[in-house]
């Protein structure tokens, strides 16, 4: 018996999970069930940085109790997991993956990873200026190579689907691994021995175990709006992209349909078919099938990104939104017998108070310095409203309600008369070099968000768009315009972009950057 007690090592298991995922509870439920198990356990954790959410790493060791007798003293175990000696891996969030791969703890001889397939992006991906979002793919080929089992799927929305949290769904997935030697019923004794919501919990633990132990199944997307509205108009528009719209093209289409009627209304859905049919009729009879509609189907992307920009009226749509308020709900975890409170900070920019007036209105304030630093001074404390009071629902709900009128707002006028520019020198574009003509749709991405941030990101845009009249001569323009754009969404204060502009200015003639793959 010495021997086997002289080989015996704990199962080492690691956690990493971001606040509120129940991190936690996830850890006392499994020292409940090994030390009910007949395991020694402990359990430490290390918070982390706000970078992640408060990313924090719990760390298992179970030890079984009868070799412990057997040594005549307890285990030292470890508090820290160490590389490649962890043999469960636990994450709460799919980029959880990529840093315990970063850091070596994820072996092939050894560690079943668990995961959810989920997102909730971190700080620097939302502060990007252009997609800073992680491509999860590279991670997810790391971890099925790097892993001696990798069991992941959306463990946050079974948890949703079961009202529970996703604590429990891990808690089930790891059942169905049998990387523990234990059975489901202590799985659930341990459940139950915790106390606190056991019924949605034991629902969501059973859902997660069937989940992992079957196949994954990718789900076909179905189309926006199909079966989902009886009204004529939203029909026949669809069936216009089905009979008119290239193949490649309807996805994107089907789902500008759906953001403009979401934004405005049907006449709106129908203004930005037109605009797109615009785009498509002129690349099929330029070849635009030997290119697979590349061009229409970007334009499709990003011409309703522009058409539904970010004013004042959308803004206070979107805080009013019964969905808005239930999203809070669920994220603060308010139980049913709780009142939550929603404080809005409001400080719209004399320019945007501007933009949601009638255009003449809004035109002459702008042009009366006088009456600009009145609005100025009555405005630039900002306010709070709390949505969740009458006053200031309503408040917002009334602005929100103007949306019937924004054709007729400064804001309205200017983004048309820019868009219809837009689309006018790429339809300039398509016969002689298509390949420069997606490249001005996709510098679109430059202008997002709202406020400050708009004023920046159009700014970047028309500084791109004086450049390439400037050198529309030059042959490598198209990668040219790429390497603006990508300059132009590096920092917010463009200075990237700022400095490029320069080097093309003072050097003209410099020999022609390479060619991207995609030219």
């Amino acid at each position: 018996m010495s021997e086997v007690t002289t080989h015996t090592r704990p199962i080492t298991i690691a956690i990493l999970a971001m606040g509120g995922q129940g991190g936690g509870v996830l850890s006392d439920w499994i020292v409940n069930l090994a030390e009910h198990s007949g395991y020694l356990a402990q359990t430490t954790s290390v918070p982390g940085v706000a970078q992640r959410t408060g990313a924090t790493i719990y760390y298992l060791e179970l030890f079984p109790a009868e070799a412990a007798q057997i040594a005549g003293r307890d285990p030292v175990l470890a508090l820290m997991p160490v590389p490649g000696d962890v043999d469960i891996l636990i994450a709460a969030e799919f980029m959880e993956v990529g840093r315990a791969l970063q850091r070596g703890l994820i072996t092939a001889d050894r560690t079943t990873v668990i995961a959810s397939s989920h997102r909730v992006y971190g700080i620097t991906e939302k502060t990007a200026m252009g997609n800073g979002i992680h491509d999860p793919e590279p991670i997810r080929k790391n971890a099925t190579i790097a892993a001696k089992r990798f069991i992941h799927f959306d463990m946050n929305a079974t948890a949703e689907a079961n009202g529970s949290v996703i604590s429990a769904v891990l808690f089930g997935a790891l059942a169905a691994s049998t990387a523990l030697p234990l059975s489901r019923e202590a799985y659930e004794a341990a459940i139950r021995r915790g106390g606190v919501g056991v019924e949605p919990s034991l629902k969501a633990f059973s859902a997660g175990m069937e989940q992992a132990i079957a196949e994954p199944v990718t789900a076909v997307p179905d189309d926006p709006l199909a079966n989902q509205t009886t009204n004529a108009r939203v029909l026949e528009l669809l069936d216009r992209i089905q009979t008119r719209h290239p193949e490649q093209v309807r996805r994107n289409a089907q789902e500008g349909i759906r953001r403009m009627m979401d934004y405005q209304d049907t006449e709106y859905a129908e203004h930005y078919l037109e605009r797109l049919e615009r785009i498509i009729d002129l690349e099929h009879a330029n070849g635009g099938a030997s290119h697979d509609y590349q061009l229409s189907a970007e334009t499709a992307r990003y011409l309703a990104l522009w058409m539904s920009y970010e004013d004042t009226i959308r803004v206070a749509d979107l805080k009013t939104r019964s969905e808005r308020f239930k999203r809070v709900r669920e994220e603060v975890k308010v139980k049913n017998d709780q009142i939550t409170y929603v404080t809005e900070f409001m400080h719209p920019r004399v320019e945007e108070i501007c933009d949601t007036l009638p255009s003449g209105v809004g035109n002459w304030i702008m042009r009366s310095p006088r009456v600009c630093r009145l609005l100025g001074r009555l405005t630039h404390r900002g306010r709070h409203i709390r949505t969740t009071k009458l006053t200031g629902f309503f408040m917002l709900y009334t602005l929100a309600g103007m949306r019937r009128w924004r054709r007729k707002t400064l804001r309205f006028t200017v983004e048309d008369k820019r868009i219809n520019a837009w689309l006018e020198r790429v339809e300039k574009l398509i016969p002689d070099d298509p390949k420069l003509a997606i490249e001005v749709i996709e510098c679109q991405r430059l202008v997002k968000g709202y406020g400050d941030t708009h004023a920046r990101g159009w700014r970047s845009f028309d500084t791109i768009m004086r450049v390439l009249d400037r050198h529309s001569d030059r042959p490598d323009l198209p990668a040219q315009v790429r390497r603006l754009r990508d300059a132009g969404l590096e920092d917010e204060d463009g200075k990237s972009l700022e400095l490029l502009v320069n080097e093309l200015d003072q050097f003209p003639d410099r020999a022609p950057v390479l060619a991207s793959s995609r030219d």
